[in-house]
């Protein structure tokens, strides 16, 4: 029969060194004494050539198997420093491993037979050590030999193992490693990041930031808790790139240094604003009936700021959802101006003043007398305005049935005006004392700036949830307006081409408190607006419970073109990558060995015997999920473009030469301060 594939066994003792040690003390023997063999001269030294061809075959192979083997117990830490990660403009720097294959899978099949556990479990010495480090910590004149037995000395034959648990193995199978690398054209098909709590997404979401800021293009970083350790690596990394100018920090746990931002301020129809505002509310029985009259009305809100000219933002929405009498005064009196008579103040004056028309009118009772006086003008003068008609209806419904429709919204607006918070989320754009920038995503996109997003989720994960959604509602709605007009619509007088050539590589780290309806579009949209979105999070049943569905889940989970899993603890989170691997065929060695009695009483032979080595063929996943549920800290596999499946690992900071990040926050967040601009000349900078 012929055989499917070679056949490799790893998992032996190596006896190799026998061989290469015999040739060796036979070439010296043929060199120095030739006499000693019983040969000539000339013909030892040819023996002494084939000799030392063998034993450096031999010697090849043992030192190939003595380090395949020690793999298989312990990996060296993998360290780089931020200026040692390679930097391109074609492919981005994944981590160093290996393609996994049939042959790995078959390796790795072979380290779980309990006949070569002692090829995978540490040696009795090693267990000794890690015992005698514990019980003689503490005690006198032995603790010296505690400390030696666990240090990381290359003279120490066994230090302890890196604290990265997991299974040592899975990695070790690969062999020789490389540096696994993505194509940057396959990154608008976005990439998802899996994995349990500290083993390495964040590590693995600084190496491609410190990739994307260093190749000049657009980066935003959003971090729902805030994390200052990261916000100091986005920092860290703009000094190091000197693009120090280009960097916006937006921090609601660091008001004292974060920008402003307005997610209401910014629109290509003025319909956003109700959509950004009343998507953040429930969904589902009653609630949608709640959520639809939140709309109209903060509809209606948002066009009278509009027609007045005014940004609208979150303060002034509250304020006028509460108080309909105060927006409807002003727009009434602003539409007057335009299109009734001269004297139409003293008329509404009149009107305002008739006593008897307020006291015999209960339609009136208890409503503002110069918001009646003005309704009742432009009735009598047959003027007619969609957005008058809008607030008339508003203002008509009585005070009592009004608060209870708004109800639902108002403990979400109250929020987002709170404290320090409005300072950020509804920023004074007139306050000459407050040079805070103020940003928004067109002019982010325009000077390629890099922008971290710091939520303070752990503080309130309400309002990171919403900040999060109406930010990925406004570069949704951005990239709607690149597609029709371009990056500079508006900003030059030559004619823009549509579409864009500039790179948004976005980072969300823990996508289950970010995620929401408005982020699906910018998955499955503005990819080919130069969006690229890397999402970090931890199972799918976190994005399933946030979108309120395993079939939400699933529409955003497949508009991911690459996917990164690190150890994860849910087996259907495993399974999203092992369920689009194929199978192959493994080989099983089974020994048979027999023994049959003579029946012939005659014969010489009592009995034969027969041994044989069978080979069996069985298919198998070339993945299981167990496997990435073992993986150790900072390693993971990756499937990516379309059907290649790699292990790496990803480096460990080595912070020892990063000048960048031995500064101290405080003295980080003077600089950001001082490096700030007013907003009113962002566009000459």
């Amino acid at each position: 029969m012929k055989q499917k594939h070679a056949i490799e066994v790893l998992l032996r003792p190596k006896v190799e060194i026998w061989s290469a040690t015999m040739s060796s003390v036979g070439v010296v023997m043929a060199v120095t004494a030739p006499w000693s063999l019983m040969m000539t001269p000339q013909v030892a030294y040819g023996v002494a050539i084939a000799l030392g061809l063998n034993a450096y075959r031999n010697f090849d192979t043992f030192f190939k198997l003595n380090k395949y083997q020690k793999g298989l117990r312990q990996l060296e830490l993998y360290k780089m420093a931020p200026n040692d990660i390679p930097i391109s403009h074609k492919r981005l720097f994944l981590g160093l491993g290996f393609e996994w294959t049939q042959q790995q899978t078959q390796r790795l099949k072979d380290t779980r037979d309990p006949s070569n556990a002692k090829y995978i479990n540490p040696s009795r010495l090693h267990r000794l050590a890690r015992k005698i480090e514990y019980e003689w910590e503490l005690t006198p004149y032995l603790k010296h030999i505690s400390a030696a037995l666990g240090s990381n000395s290359p003279y120490n034959p066994w230090k302890p193992a890196p604290d990265i648990g997991g299974a040592p193995e899975t990695h070790g199978v690969g062999g020789k490693e490389s540096a696994i690398t993505l194509k940057l054209a396959d990154r608008n098909a976005h990439m998802l990041v899996l994995g349990t709590t500290r083993v390495g997404k964040t590590r693995f979401a600084e190496i491609g930031i410190t990739q994307d800021i260093r190749r000049g293009e657009v980066v935003i970083v959003f971090d729902p808790k805030g994390d200052a350790g990261l916000m100091k690596r986005v920092i860290a990394e703009a000094k190091a790139a000197g693009r120090e100018d280009d960097l916006i920090i937006f921090n609601l746990g660091f008001p004292g240094i974060s920008a402003r931002y307005n997610g209401i301020g910014n629109f290509n129809r003025v319909t956003e604003v109700a959509t950004r505002t009343a998507n953040q509310l429930e969904s589902g029985g009653n609630s949608t009936v709640f959520k639809e009259f939140f709309w109209r009305f903060t509809n209606i809100i948002a066009q009278a700021l509009v027609k007045l000219g005014r940004r609208p933002d979150y303060t002034q929405i509250t304020m006028y959802i509460q108080s309909i009498e105060d927006l409807l005064i002003d727009y009434y009196e602003d539409w007057f101006k335009r299109v009734a008579k001269p004297d139409w103040r003293t008329h509404v004056k009149d009107i305002e003043n008739d006593k008897e028309l307020f006291k015999n009118n209960q339609k009136f009772k208890g409503k503002n007398k110069r918001a009646v006086a003005l309704i009742i003008y432009a009735q009598t003068r047959k003027h007619y305005d969609t957005v008058a008609a809008g607030l008339l209806s508003t203002f008509e419904y009585d005070k009592s049935y009004f608060d209870k429709i708004v109800a639902s919204g108002l403990p979400l607006l109250e929020k987002l005006i709170s404290g320090r918070t409005a300072e950020l989320l509804s920023p004074a754009y007139d306050d000459p004392e407050d040079d805070r920038p103020i940003f928004n995503w067109g002019q982010v996109i325009r000077q390629k700036k890099i922008v971290y997003v710091g939520l303070d989720a752990l503080q309130d994960p309400t309002i990171a949830s919403v900040g999060g959604n109406t930010m990925f509602a406004d570069l949704v709605s951005e990239a709607g307006g690149i597609y029709k007009h371009g990056t500079e619509y508006g900003y030059h007088v030559q004619p823009t081409k549509s579409g864009s050539d500039v790179a948004v590589n976005i980072h969300a780290d823990e996508l289950e408190a970010l995620i929401g309806d408005e982020f699906i579009p910018m998955l499955n949209r503005a990819g080919g607006m130069g969006y690229q979105v890397t999402a970090y999070t931890q199972t799918l049943s976190d994005i399933a419970v946030k979108l309120g569905s395993t079939e939400k889940a699933g529409q955003a989970i497949g508009n991911f073109g690459t996917v990164v899993m690190f150890r994860v603890r849910e087996l259907a989170t495993a399974e999203l990558l092992t369920n689009q691997l194929g199978k192959v065929e493994v080989s099983t060695a089974t020994e048979v060995t027999g023994a049959t009695d003579s029946t012939d009483l005659d014969s010489g032979v009592d009995f034969s015997s027969t041994s044989q080595d069978r080979v069996t063929w069985t298919e198998v996943d070339l993945l299981h999920p167990s496997t990435i549920m073992s993986l150790p800290k900072g390693q993971a596999f990756i499937l990516y473009e379309g059907n290649k499946l790699a292990k790496i690992r990803v480096p460990l900071p080595d912070d020892s030469n990063d000048e960048y990040m031995t500064t101290e926050f405080s003295q980080m967040a003077n600089e950001m301060q001082q490096a700030y601009r007013t907003s009113e000349t962002w566009w000459v900078e």
